[in-house]
């Protein structure tokens, strides 16, 4: 009993930490808007926090970030920063909002599900939000990464009502320390139960996926980087493109960046942008 109240009070206080440094990020860096995209039963619509670069003409790629905290708590803020450096690059990117579990009670598969209609509202109104439909990418740290994957990878857990003949599948993946195994050789075999295996990117690759790029903290003691390895092994065995990029000494959360978590490693978050940025140059996504 003792040993519980001990975890709770710590899910209670990593909370309040993510809620003030979101605050603070969300002082510094405004989406240009806020776009209903998802009516849900346990509360308010969900939204996507969009950004939009300027004096850019035609279509430019999208780029949907999920934010991270073990499908139980978090906010779009997370990637605020990363959002803002690449609407700078002439992509509009969006910070999605998704259902998580200690606000609305839910699972992973309802966190997949969002993240799916995410993509596929983000397809549907590509001519509203003035980019190209077949150049979104979808991206994503920790249970984001996860989320991010999964719609590429993972069949089923679509929204109902939806029209299906619009694709959830993004055109490519920007993956940080991502959740690629949920059983027990990976992270949240505890919270996915019996989906462990049906949750589980790694486990669901196949032929004819998004080029992805893969960032990973050796030192990552709550996702291990085995799974990263696994993953981008997988995949290539699968015959698609995969770059992992391993970061010695790095731990779990090394990608955020200082304007939402104040201890952040500069360098590491300079870093992942850089490589973020060439992986999107060489697939012709960022402007010359």
């Amino acid at each position: 009993m003792i040993r519980q109240k001990f975890i709770w009070a710590l899910w209670v206080l990593c909370f309040l930490c993510i809620r003030v440094e979101a605050r603070d990020a969300a002082e510094r860096v405004r989406p240009d808007k806020l776009i209903e995209y998802k009516k849900i039963q346990e509360g308010d619509p969900l939204k996507l926090h969009v950004f939009q670069p300027s004096q850019v003409k035609g279509e430019v790629p999208c780029m949907v970030f999920f934010f991270g905290g073990g499908w139980a708590v978090g906010s779009p803020v997370q990637f605020y920063q990363q959002a803002d450096e690449f609407r700078k690059r002439g992509l509009v990117t969006i910070c999605a909002e998704y259902r998580v579990a200690k606000k609305h009670k839910v699972r992973p598969d309802a966190c997949v599900e969002d993240a799916k209609s995410a993509i596929r509202w983000v397809r549907k109104h590509a001519g509203q939000l003035g980019i190209d439909g077949n150049k979104v990418i979808a991206a994503g740290g920790s249970a984001g990464g996860h989320l991010a994957a999964c719609t590429a990878f993972v069949r089923g857990f679509e929204a109902e009502g939806e029209d299906l003949a619009i694709s959830s599948k993004p055109n490519y993946l920007v993956l940080y320390n991502p959740v690629l195994d949920t059983t027990e050789l990976g992270y949240g075999v505890e919270k996915v139960k019996e989906l462990r295996q049906k949750l589980s990117p790694v486990h669901q690759v196949v032929e004819g996926g998004p080029p992805t790029i893969v960032m990973h903290g050796k030192a990552d003691e709550t996702v291990p980087f085995e799974n990263a390895e696994r993953f981008s092994k997988v995949m290539k065995e699968k015959g698609n493109s995969c770059t992992l990029v391993p970061y010695v000494g790095a731990a779990h959360g090394f990608f955020n960046s200082p304007m939402f978590r104040k201890k952040a490693n500069l360098e590491y978050y300079k870093s992942t942008i850089e490589e973020t940025a060439e992986f999107l140059d060489r697939e012709g996504l960022l402007k010359p």
